[in-house]
Protein backbone atom coordinates (compact mmCIF):
# COMPACT_ATOMS: atom_id res chain seq x y z
CA UNK A 1 0.00 0.00 0.00
CA UNK A 2 1.27 3.40 -1.19
CA UNK A 3 1.23 5.69 2.06
CA UNK A 4 -0.89 9.07 1.33
CA UNK A 5 0.12 12.32 0.55
CA UNK A 6 0.69 14.50 3.89
CA UNK A 7 -1.69 17.22 3.06
CA UNK A 8 -4.59 13.93 3.46
CA UNK A 9 -3.76 13.75 7.05
CA UNK A 10 -5.69 17.25 7.86
CA UNK A 11 -8.10 17.34 5.48
CA UNK A 12 -9.47 13.84 6.35
CA UNK A 13 -9.38 15.41 10.30
CA UNK A 14 -11.28 18.48 9.37
CA UNK A 15 -14.00 16.26 7.01
CA UNK A 16 -14.11 13.87 10.46
CA UNK A 17 -14.57 17.22 12.65
CA UNK A 18 -17.00 18.49 10.08
CA UNK A 19 -19.04 15.57 9.60
CA UNK A 20 -19.61 15.28 13.61
CA UNK A 21 -20.31 18.98 14.23
CA UNK A 22 -22.99 18.76 11.47
CA UNK A 23 -24.46 15.73 12.41
CA UNK A 24 -24.83 17.56 16.15
CA UNK A 25 -26.23 20.44 14.74
CA UNK A 26 -28.90 18.74 13.07
CA UNK A 27 -29.70 16.78 15.87
CA UNK A 28 -29.72 19.99 18.10
CA UNK A 29 -31.92 21.78 15.63
CA UNK A 30 -34.39 18.59 15.70
CA UNK A 31 -34.07 18.44 19.51
CA UNK A 32 -35.81 22.50 19.71
CA UNK A 33 -32.03 24.52 19.27
CA UNK A 34 -32.23 25.43 15.56
CA UNK A 35 -30.25 28.47 16.41
CA UNK A 36 -27.62 26.78 17.99
CA UNK A 37 -24.24 27.21 15.91
CA UNK A 38 -20.23 25.64 16.03
CA UNK A 39 -19.12 28.67 17.43
CA UNK A 40 -21.90 29.11 20.23
CA UNK A 41 -20.99 25.75 21.64
CA UNK A 42 -16.89 27.05 22.03
CA UNK A 43 -18.07 29.94 23.34
CA UNK A 44 -20.19 28.00 26.02
CA UNK A 45 -17.90 25.95 27.00
CA UNK A 46 -15.51 29.33 27.90
CA UNK A 47 -18.32 30.81 29.53
CA UNK A 48 -18.03 27.56 31.84
CA UNK A 49 -19.91 27.34 35.40
CA UNK A 50 -18.93 30.45 37.12
CA UNK A 51 -19.04 32.75 34.10
CA UNK A 52 -16.74 34.82 32.28
CA UNK A 53 -15.84 38.09 31.08
CA UNK A 54 -16.05 38.87 27.16
CA UNK A 55 -12.03 39.14 27.44
CA UNK A 56 -12.07 35.82 29.57
CA UNK A 57 -13.34 34.08 26.67
CA UNK A 58 -11.84 35.57 23.87
CA UNK A 59 -8.44 34.71 25.75
CA UNK A 60 -10.00 31.16 26.32
CA UNK A 61 -10.70 30.69 22.19
CA UNK A 62 -8.21 32.03 21.26
CA UNK A 63 -9.62 35.44 19.64
CA UNK A 64 -10.26 39.06 20.28
CA UNK A 65 -12.56 40.35 22.40
CA UNK A 66 -14.02 42.07 19.85
CA UNK A 67 -14.85 38.39 18.24
CA UNK A 68 -16.24 36.78 21.00
CA UNK A 69 -18.37 39.84 22.10
CA UNK A 70 -20.16 39.10 18.80
CA UNK A 71 -20.19 35.78 19.37
CA UNK A 72 -21.82 36.67 23.29
CA UNK A 73 -23.68 39.12 21.73
CA UNK A 74 -25.26 36.35 19.46
CA UNK A 75 -25.59 34.01 22.71
CA UNK A 76 -27.59 36.36 24.45
CA UNK A 77 -30.13 37.37 21.64
CA UNK A 78 -31.22 33.78 21.20
CA UNK A 79 -31.46 33.27 24.84
CA UNK A 80 -28.34 30.93 25.75
CA UNK A 81 -26.34 33.10 27.96
CA UNK A 82 -27.47 35.94 30.17
CA UNK A 83 -25.21 39.29 31.66
CA UNK A 84 -24.91 39.59 34.94
CA UNK A 85 -22.67 41.73 37.52
CA UNK A 86 -19.30 39.97 38.83
CA UNK A 87 -20.02 39.35 42.86
CA UNK A 88 -16.29 39.60 43.32
CA UNK A 89 -16.03 43.42 40.83
CA UNK A 90 -18.68 45.54 40.63
CA UNK A 91 -16.96 47.04 37.73
CA UNK A 92 -17.48 43.96 35.31
CA UNK A 93 -20.05 41.94 33.64
CA UNK A 94 -20.38 38.27 33.82
CA UNK A 95 -21.72 36.02 30.84
CA UNK A 96 -23.59 33.21 32.48
CA UNK A 97 -25.01 30.57 30.75
CA UNK A 98 -29.21 30.52 31.48
CA UNK A 99 -31.04 27.12 31.67
CA UNK A 100 -31.73 26.88 27.68
CA UNK A 101 -27.62 27.42 27.42
CA UNK A 102 -27.55 24.46 30.20
CA UNK A 103 -29.81 22.52 28.00
CA UNK A 104 -28.14 23.14 24.81
CA UNK A 105 -24.59 21.88 26.34
CA UNK A 106 -26.18 18.55 27.94
CA UNK A 107 -28.41 17.90 24.50
CA UNK A 108 -24.89 18.11 22.72
CA UNK A 109 -23.08 15.62 25.44
CA UNK A 110 -25.61 13.36 24.98
CA UNK A 111 -25.34 13.52 21.61
CA UNK A 112 -21.72 13.26 21.14
CA UNK A 113 -21.93 10.04 22.78
CA UNK A 114 -24.25 9.12 20.72
CA UNK A 115 -21.77 10.08 17.37
CA UNK A 116 -19.07 8.65 19.32
CA UNK A 117 -20.97 5.22 19.51
CA UNK A 118 -22.20 5.18 15.63
CA UNK A 119 -18.33 5.14 15.15
CA UNK A 120 -17.69 2.41 17.51
CA UNK A 121 -20.17 0.68 16.21
CA UNK A 122 -18.62 1.40 12.47
CA UNK A 123 -14.88 1.34 13.39
CA UNK A 124 -14.96 -0.86 16.45
CA UNK A 125 -14.31 0.39 19.98
CA UNK A 126 -10.16 -0.64 19.69
CA UNK A 127 -9.86 1.77 16.45
CA UNK A 128 -11.91 4.79 17.92
CA UNK A 129 -9.99 4.47 21.68
CA UNK A 130 -6.46 3.58 19.94
CA UNK A 131 -7.57 7.11 17.73
CA UNK A 132 -8.02 9.22 20.70
CA UNK A 133 -5.10 7.97 22.50
CA UNK A 134 -3.43 8.77 18.88
CA UNK A 135 -5.01 12.21 19.37
CA UNK A 136 -4.11 13.18 22.58
CA UNK A 137 -0.30 12.18 22.12
CA UNK A 138 0.22 15.17 19.03
CA UNK A 139 -2.34 17.65 20.08
CA UNK A 140 -0.72 20.08 22.53
CA UNK A 141 -3.08 20.28 25.30
CA UNK A 142 -2.86 24.21 25.10
CA UNK A 143 -4.29 24.31 21.80
CA UNK A 144 -6.69 21.51 21.56
CA UNK A 145 -9.63 23.77 22.45
CA UNK A 146 -8.72 27.14 20.67
CA UNK A 147 -11.32 28.35 17.90
CA UNK A 148 -8.87 30.86 16.53
CA UNK A 149 -9.83 29.19 13.23
CA UNK A 150 -9.73 32.90 11.74
CA UNK A 151 -6.48 33.63 11.83
CA UNK A 152 -5.53 30.96 9.54
CA UNK A 153 -8.08 32.57 6.60
CA UNK A 154 -5.62 35.95 7.02
CA UNK A 155 -8.55 37.78 9.07
CA UNK A 156 -5.66 39.67 11.76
Amino acid sequence: MRDTPGYELPLLLFGGFRTLIDRLHARLADEGHPEMRPAHGFAMQAIGVHGATASDIGRRLGVSKQAAGKTVDRLLAVGYAERADDPADARRKLVRLTPRGYDALARSAAIFDDLRAEWIAALGADRVRDMEAALRNVVPEETAFRLDATSWLGTP
